[in-house]
C-alpha cells in the first residue's frame, strides 16, 4: 500500500501552533534527499544527544516523558514512502513542540522502527515553524550539528504551518547518511519495497 509521506505533525500543529494559510498537502515534499556523512556534526554534541536520549529507548520511558504518537489523518502510524525508505513511527512531545526553542538533548519527536522485539528508538528529530509563513523565505532556516535544517516546506496536512525539521539516525543506523529523511533500511508494516 503507498502511503502519502507526512512526518506526522498536523495533530500538534493544529492543536499548538495554529493553522498556516494556504497550507496544503504534498506528496512529494521530501524527495529522495540523500545526506552522506555527519556533515561536520561535532561528536560530542552527538554524544550529549545520545547521553539524554537513551533512556527513550525503551517507549514506556518516553511516554512518561510526555512523547505521545502521532497517526496521520486515515489512522497510519508508520510512515514511509516506497522506493525511497521509511521514517518509521513519531512520537511527538507537545511542550518541546509548543516552546519553540531548539535544544539537541530535548528533540521534539523520537522515531522509532519496528523490530521482531518490538519498537525500538532509530532517531531523533527536530522541528521548527517557519516564523513568517512563507516558502518562498528561508532567512530564520535553524541549524544543528553543523547541518541546515530540511525545508521549508508546506505542512503535510492542511492547518499544519510552513515549517522545517531535521532528522539525526543516531540509533539506527541509515545508509543513506545520518541526517537523511528517510532510512532506506526502515520498513513498514505492509511495505512492498
Amino acid at each position: 500500500m503507498t502511503r502519502k509521506p507526512l512526518c506526522l505533525l498536523a495533530t500538534v500543529a493544529l492543536g499548538l501552533l495554529g493553522p498556516a494559510a494556504g497550507a496544503q498537502a504534498t506528496p512529494d515534499h521530501f524527495g529522495p534527499t540523500i545526506h552522506h556523512g555527519n556533515h561536520g556534526a561535532s561528536q560530542a554534541r552527538l554524544d550529549r544527544v545520545r547521553a539524554a536520549t537513551s533512556s527513550f529507548r525503551m517507549l514506556v520511558v518516553a511516554k512518561a516523558a510526555g512523547y505521545g504518537l502521532l497517526k496521520d489523518k486515515d489512522g497510519i502510524a508508520c510512515i514511509d514512502n516506497p522506493g525511497v525508505g521509511a521514517m518509521g513511527y513519531h512520537y511527538v512531545n507537545r511542550a518541546h513542540m509548543a516552546d519553540g526553542v531548539l535544544d539537541v538533548r530535548r528533540p521534539e519527536l523520537l522515531v522509532y522502527v519496528r523490530t521482531r522485539h518490538g519498537l525500538r528508538l532509530g532517531a531523533v528529530e527536530y522541528f521548527k515553524a517557519d516564523a513568517d509563513q512563507k516558502i518562498s523565505t528561508n532567512t530564520d532556516r535553524p541549524s544543528l550539528f553543523g547541518r541546515r535544517f530540511d525545508g521549508p516546506m508546506l505542512g503535510h496536512e492542511p492547518g499544519m504551518p510552513i515549517h522545517y525539521d531535521l532528522h539525526v539516525w543516531l540509533y539506527q543506523r541509515n545508509p543513506a547518511g545520518l541526517f537523511a529523511t528517510w532510512n532506506p533500511s526502515v520498513r513498514c508494516p505492509g511495505s512492498h519495497r
